[in-house]
């Protein structure tokens, strides 16, 4: 019996002990090798109880153009728990070719993507190994339709170049394609073409009241060729702005938009713009010292266009990064090629292109100014009005919102007495527009006493309870889970697994993204085909390490960035939204999930 019982005891600490589970240079073994016909043979060594996703096995050619995999014969993969699985070692061989521009012997470096699992239930993350063999490019066949540019930088599965070449891209990766493939002229006009059509959507608005303002404040003697001359200086610089920052983060990898969104940032630059107003409702002039102006140039004003330059360039990184899908696109070229020169040709084209809007509206500024009198000095001052709504524009990204409407409201206040609310002898047109501006600041004040949150609706907490809490339960917004590290989506991505998952890169300071909430994820036919979703969104306000680490996984230079996961919880790249999207086209995207 005491035998008995031992055997029992034994048999249940066995099977109760944790199983021990493999380190992943351990679980999989990848070795490869170059024979004599310069084929490449490459496999993976699996350890006892280790199986290996075929659709998770990729190879490429990272290095040198021009070459690329022609053929890979692959051994047959095995059905396990509803997936084609390699249970034992897999070998493949890899066939090359190279297109007419390469001799000689060159250092290839190939690269195996691959991912597994353990039968004891641990599923590891994706691994990589890179070889590099010196190929004699003699006993390479010439292949047209595989050896491309653009085949190598898609991340060529084993099934071959073009296949993956003609699949499904995203707008990013189709830019990217493009000016991968391309020539220089058409590229960068087609850029500076798309540069005019994003000048259209809000992420350049901001701006035009600032070059407005810029050339108004110049004061008397404004000429409508200075008014260009002042209106092209402040576009080359934003234009530099936007290609120093796009190359930068191209080449790293970093958010686009975060790293100068710090809150002290925002003050400092919100207070210039705050000056810069005051110096319109002539409170000061702002200009250098006129012993250092008369050093530099004695007929030509050149502290006015280093002010307008310097003006122009803090703008584009301040107020103006918006991440839109051309942008990106430019991004993702120049992360993967390294080609920073033609990266930032590209850049500076589509920034251009953006520009022209606002050369005309400077140039505009100059030639409709008023003679100098009593029309000059309100064109002035609301001139300045507009300079102190983008100061409190930007605060919006750091400050609560009832203090922006609280500013609103005192802005819209001020500038009502300034245009004669409370003058009889003011004009009719002037008056009305004046007392609906102070109608409305009131109405804002009393909102954020009353704890209201909305610009349109201030007086909404006024409303009879039962309405108002139906209102909401109507319009309530989608439900997110909140993470900033790849951990975190790692966690919930193996915990949905089966079900349709969205994530959504956003940030506190990112306006587009507040836009986004406002109008396309408030929509009830948004609300309800996104809730066939997981939602999940990846909040990189702080712009910390491992937010950086989660960002630069899934290629995203800046929020808004809506990705998309299928049931088998891999990235559905080509269905990737990069910027603002209009609600209709939004579920139009949804139901193509």
């Amino acid at each position: 019996m005491k035998k008995l019982l031992f055997l029992l005891l034994w048999t249940v600490a066995l099977f109760a002990a944790p199983p021990k589970f493999l380190m992943p240079e351990e679980a999989f073994v990848p070795h490869a090798k170059i024979n004599d016909a310069m084929q490449i043979e490459a496999g993976i060594t699996l350890a006892k109880d280790i199986y290996l996703y075929e659709d998770r096995v990729e190879l490429l050619i990272k290095e040198p153009q021009g070459i690329t995999i022609a053929k890979a014969e692959k051994p047959k993969a095995v059905e396990h728990h509803e997936e084609m699985v390699y249970l034992t070692s897999p070998v493949f061989v890899v066939t090359l070719a190279k297109d007419a521009t390469l001799s000689g012997e060159q250092n290839v470096v190939f690269e195996m993507r691959y991912q597994g699992c353990s039968e004891q239930g641990l599923c590891y993350e994706p691994l990589e190994k890179t070889f590099t063999f010196a190929v004699d490019t003699a006993k390479l066949s010439n292949a047209e339709a595989v050896a491309t540019k653009e085949a190598k930088s898609l991340d060529i599965p084993l099934v071959g170049a073009q296949k993956e070449a003609t699949q499904e891209l995203s707008e990013v990766d189709s830019i990217a394609q493009n000016l991968a493939t391309q020539s220089i002229f058409w590229s960068l006009l087609t850029l500076f073409g798309i540069g005019v059509l994003i000048s259209l959507t809000p992420c350049v608005f901001p701006m035009i009241p600032i070059i407005s303002g810029v050339i108004v404040s110049q004061g008397e003697g404004l000429t409508t060729k200075r008014a260009f001359f002042l209106s092209l200086v402040y576009v080359f610089a934003m234009a530099i702005a936007y290609t120093i920052a796009g190359v930068l983060a191209g080449l790293f990898g970093s958010n686009l938009q975060a790293s100068l969104q710090n809150p002290y940032v925002i003050y400092a630059f919100a207070g210039v713009f705050v000056a810069l107003a005051l110096s319109m409702f002539g409170f000061y002039e702002l200009k250098l010292p006129d012993s250092i102006v008369s050093r530099v140039s004695s007929s030509t004003n050149r502290s006015g266009v280093a002010g307008v330059a310097i003006m122009g360039f803090l703008s584009a990184l301040i107020v103006g990064p918006c991440v839109a899908a051309p942008l990106a696109g430019v991004l993702v070229y120049i992360g993967q090629t390294g080609d920073a020169v033609f990266g930032g040709m590209a850049l500076f084209a589509l920034s251009l292109g953006m520009g022209v809007p606002l050369i005309a509206v400077g140039v505009g500024a100059g030639k409709f100014m008023p003679k100098p009198g009593h029309w000059m000095t309100m064109v002035t001052a609301i001139f300045g009005v507009m300079m102190l709504g983008i100061a409190i524009w930007m605060l919006e990204r750091v400050v609560e919102p009832y203090v922006t409407m609280l500013l609103w409201s005192m802005l819209g206040v001020g500038f009502a007495i300034y245009l004669g609310a409370f003058e009889k002898e003011t004009h009719i047109f002037k008056r009305s527009v004046a007392v609906i501006t102070l109608l409305y600041s009131i109405a804002l004040f009393i909102g954020t006493l009353g704890g209201s949150q909305s610009m349109m609706r201030p007086l909404e907490f006024l409303k009879p309870q039962a309405v108002y809490a139906g209102e909401v339960a109507q319009t309530k917004k989608p439900t997110f889970t909140k993470i900033t590290s790849i951990e975190e989506l790692d966690a919930l991505l193996a915990k949905n697994k089966g079900k349709k998952i969205l994530l959504d890169f956003s940030a506190e300071w990112c306006a587009v993204c507040k836009e986004l909430e406002k109008v396309t994820f408030s929509d009830a036919g948004v609300q309800a085909k996104m809730g066939e979703f997981v939602l999940i969104k990846a909040d990189v306000t702080d712009n910390t390490e491992k937010e950086k680490a989660l960002s630069k996984k899934y290629g995203v230079f800046g929020p808004p960035a809506i990705l998309f996961f299928g049931e088998d919880g891999k990235l559905i790249k080509s269905k990737t939204i990069i910027g603002f999207i209009e609600p209709q086209p939004f579920v139009d995207h949804l139901n193509q999930i």
